[in-house]
């Protein structure tokens, strides 16, 4: 029976991230013919191919598609134990890995991440930015070991913990027809033209709903990935944008207007996703002890 070692299951990840094994040798300073030697003699031990070889790269084969996910469930296993038993030597070592959505990490995150490194000198985090759907993917495959994302997003997958909220505001060129208001309605925005966030956003999901209780459509000018851009849009009098309060103060150059919106809906809380607690390695545990706390 075929043995895993990890040296093997962590190139083989690396591999399936980076799509090349000419990328994952870069990624894991190995020879390339070193890493494919390691794959030939895991897919001869196995007896069936775990990878695709393509023009442009590589993707696992079904049977590869297996292999990955339990190899990062066994090195996550591994982190957790070398994580557990740092702490009986020179203090806690660790890297938590963290996905998050662009409203946490325009609103709060990295001030989140500041403070908690400041007390943890000997721990790092890497923090990427994704859709809310994709974080709790991402969680869920062992990509990253918490997501911080919104409510409203199905996550039937992992564990999620309620957070922060925030609150959803049109933001408007001080010439827009809606500037005078002091509160409006969503079903008041949807005469007019939209700037939206990336295509993939879930608030977008969440909108086109309720458009669609209104008997309406959305109708948008644009679709852009950052607030900077959508703001710079906005300010162009290009159309108006749906986007959070806390998010509008951190851009102080823009002169716009931000309306607050009527409609219950328009609170929305943040959730922290984890695979499970009871699994976190102990420098992610810490980091969402440190979350947590911030709430008190």
């Amino acid at each position: 029976m075929w043995q895993p070692d990890p040296t093997s299951l962590r190139l083989f990840v690396a591999i399936c991230e980076e799509g090349s094994i000419a990328r994952a040798s870069v990624r894991e300073e190995i020879a390339a013919a070193a890493v494919s030697r390691r794959i030939a003699d895991m897919e001869r031990a196995l007896g069936t191919s775990l990878l695709l070889r393509r023009a442009r790269g590589v993707m696992p084969t079904p049977a590869g598609e297996i292999l990955l996910r339990h190899a990062r469930h066994l090195m996550h296993s591994v982190e957790i134990l070398q994580s557990d038993l740092s702490e009986f030597s020179s203090g806690v070592r660790g890297l938590v890995r963290v996905l998050a959505n662009v409203s946490s990490i325009v609103e709060f995150l990295p001030d989140e991440i500041a403070s908690f490194l400041q007390c943890n000198e000997k721990m790092n985090v890497i923090l990427e930015e994704r859709v809310s759907s994709e974080v709790v993917r991402g969680v869920a495959d062992g990509v990253a070991d918490l997501g911080i994302c919104r409510d409203f997003v199905g996550a039937s997958e992992v564990q999620t913990l309620p957070y922060r909220s925030d609150h959803f505001a049109v933001v408007v060129h001080s010439k827009h027809a809606l500037a005078g208001s002091n509160v409006v309605s969503f079903a008041e925005t949807l005469a007019y033209e939209q700037i939206g966030l990336s295509v993939n956003a879930a608030l977008n999901g969440l909108m086109r709903r309720v458009a669609a209780e209104h008997g309406r459509q959305l109708r948008y000018r644009a679709n852009v990935s950052t607030f900077d851009a959508a703001f710079r849009l906005v300010q162009l009098n290009l159309g108006l944008a749906i986007l959070p309060v806390e998010a509008v103060t951190q851009f102080g150059p823009y002169d716009l207007r931000a309306i607050p919106l009527s409609d219950q809906w328009a609170t929305r809380q943040f959730v922290i996703c984890v695979r499970s607690q009871d699994q976190l390695t102990l420098p992610a545990r810490r980091f969402l002890d440190h979350l947590l706390r911030g709430l008190d």
